[in-house]
């Protein structure tokens, strides 16, 4: 089946409102789009202006939040520790098969890792692992000011080290007029990389769908 793996250069690199696009504007026009979100911490944070990813995931899709990530923790750390503190321990063969069940009834499925590729979710096995094990091209969602550079090219490295593939980098909230700076982080990102660099406007909950269909989504699938 299609599907994309999206990761991002850290947390908070935009990876949920990049996943999200994806997914809606697939979903409206016509796809059967599940997504999945392997795990999610922090759901004791206090609401703010987005919902939490799995249920953000699952706004876009139609799909029960539970059904998009089966594993949830309050701790607003990484996955590693926050089943522990929760007194577990994160089994990677569980992760690979809610992926292959989430998958089973769609025509297109859309991962989001947590945090970047090295993030563990537990010792010995990392996003990077997870993304290797279902096969999926990776997009990787990066912001578009100072440090993206480096923090970019590092991913895609870290990813094409373990055999990945990247078919895209989303620069994200791209601005509607990019500075010197940016518009140069883009262009030395793309000529380095040999990835194509998209931006994705700043967007809300509601233009999830629009924003998502100015993505070259069928690129990456």
């Amino acid at each position: 089946m299609r599907g994309v793996f999206v990761t991002g250069t850290d947390t908070e690199a935009g990876k949920s409102v990049v996943a999200a696009a994806i997914c809606a504007a697939l979903a409206d026009r016509g796809e059967r789009v599940a997504a999945f979100k392997p795990v999610v911490t922090g759901t004791d944070d206090p609401p703010g202006e987005w919902p939490p990813d799995h249920e953000l995931l699952a706004a876009a899709t139609g799909q029960r939040p539970d059904e998009v990530s089966p594993l949830r923790f309050g701790a607003p750390v990484s996955p590693h520790l926050a089943a522990d503190l929760a007194g577990t321990v994160i089994d990677p063969a569980q992760l690979v098969a809610a992926a292959r069940r989430a998958r089973a009834w769609a025509d297109v499925l859309v991962c989001e890792g947590v945090g970047g590729l090295l993030v563990p979710f537990a010792f010995g096995y990392s996003v990077r692992d997870l993304a290797a094990d279902l096969g999926f091209p990776l997009v990787v969602a990066s912001r578009p000011g100072l440090g993206t550079i480096n923090h970019t090219l590092l991913t895609i490295e870290a990813a094409r080290a373990a055999g990945l593939e990247v078919r895209g980098v989303v620069m994200t909230p791209w601005p509607k007029e990019p500075d010197a700076m940016v518009a140069s982080n883009r262009e030395t990102v793309q000529r380095i990389s040999g990835v194509p660099v998209s931006g994705l406007e700043p967007v809300s909950p509601t233009t999830l769908a629009r924003a998502g269909a100015t993505l070259p989504v069928e690129h990456w699938l």
